[in-house]
């Protein structure tokens, strides 16, 4: 389910780059592709000649071929060598003197985002949703605090690992708008396939919109409904686990739901954002991501109803 309703939306292909990193990773990628390409059918070229020979080659003449079969392939591999220290090279050089700068922390099984400022007040945290400003250098600082994950976007970068203990940096840019699919591409548990997020490259004045108003605290609630369902929140187990900026739930288990209803999917692109999923998920989440954190909640169809109009509040 995870994949369809990412897809509908949202690129996935190292060969369709949307920045510098991947551009270069793209370029090598071909080179090797046409190489190889070419390499596999001189000798299958070579061995359909083989074939239909009638007389067996001159030792000398065999011996000229396997001489310079060798040398081909030393000298292939000696162009892959210095092509890719080129594209390794290349993609370490990406920086600058005012990136955006965002810690992503892997968990299992989602991916928490903050966006670092001096101003602590000025910080922003969201979850599995990276939004980033066309033609500007993004700096990630990588952390994991429970098992090996690893930072994948193919249309914008290569793979980057997460690892326990470790603080990684990664830089990319996007060089295009557009909802580029990420996906954690080392195994790390049950949920592994369903540990996705989006990153959205948008314009400067669209990126400075988006920040501003993930800076603010939640809406109050608009309607005695969701009054009731934010009391339930506050009241049940989601505030021990779950955060919401401007209320009393301060938990730091789960994901930041401060800005839910403005996020594209649920439970790390395993759900689209609807009403609906929402509704099941709250309600059973082991039954649509086995072995995830959250607990079953046991809600009556009225508190279930206040509560999901609290939650679709939270823009």
């Amino acid at each position: 389910m995870s994949w369809t309703c990412l897809l509908a939306f949202a690129g996935h292909s190292a060969l369709d780059p949307a920045g510098p990193q991947a551009a270069r990773i793209g370029d090598l990628w071909w080179l090797m592709f046409w190489v190889c390409s070419a390499v596999f059918l001189l000798v299958m070229a070579a061995l359909a000649a083989g074939l239909v020979r009638e007389e067996e080659p001159a030792r000398r003449r065999m011996n000229r071929v396997v001489t310079g079969a060798v040398i081909a392939t030393a000298l292939i591999l000696f162009v892959f060598l210095f092509a890719s220290t080129g594209t390794g090279r290349a993609l370490a050089s990406l920086s600058s003197a005012d990136p955006v700068s965002v810690e992503v922390t892997g968990h299992q099984w989602w991916w928490e985002v903050q966006y670092l400022d001096p101003v602590l007040a000025q910080r922003v945290t969201t979850a599995n949703e990276i939004h980033i400003p066309v033609g500007r250098p993004i700096r990630i600082r990588t952390v994991s605090h429970d098992v090996i994950h690893s930072f994948w976007v193919p249309n914008l970068h290569g793979k980057h690992d997460l690892i326990p203990g470790y603080d990684g940096e990664l830089w990319l840019q996007a060089d295009r708008p557009g909802v580029y699919r990420g996906q954690c591409a080392e195994f790390c548990g049950h949920q592994h396939a369903h540990m996705a997020f989006l990153v959205v490259a948008e314009s400067p004045a669209r990126f400075a919109g988006w920040l501003a108003a993930q800076r603010q605290s939640a809406s109050p609630p608009a309607t005695p409904l969701a009054q009731r369902g934010h009391d339930l929140f506050v009241q049940l187990q989601c505030a021990l686990c779950h955060t919401v900026q401007g209320t009393d739930a301060n938990g730091r288990i789960g994901p930041d739901l401060t800005h839910l209803a403005s996020r594209r999917t649920l439970a790390a692109g395993t759900l689209p954002n609807t009403p609906g999923h929402l509704a099941g998920w709250i309600v059973d989440s082991q039954t649509l991501k086995p072995s995830n954190p959250m607990p079953a909640t046991s809600l009556g169809s009225n508190d279930l109803e206040a509560l999901l109009a609290f939650l679709d509040g939270l823009k």
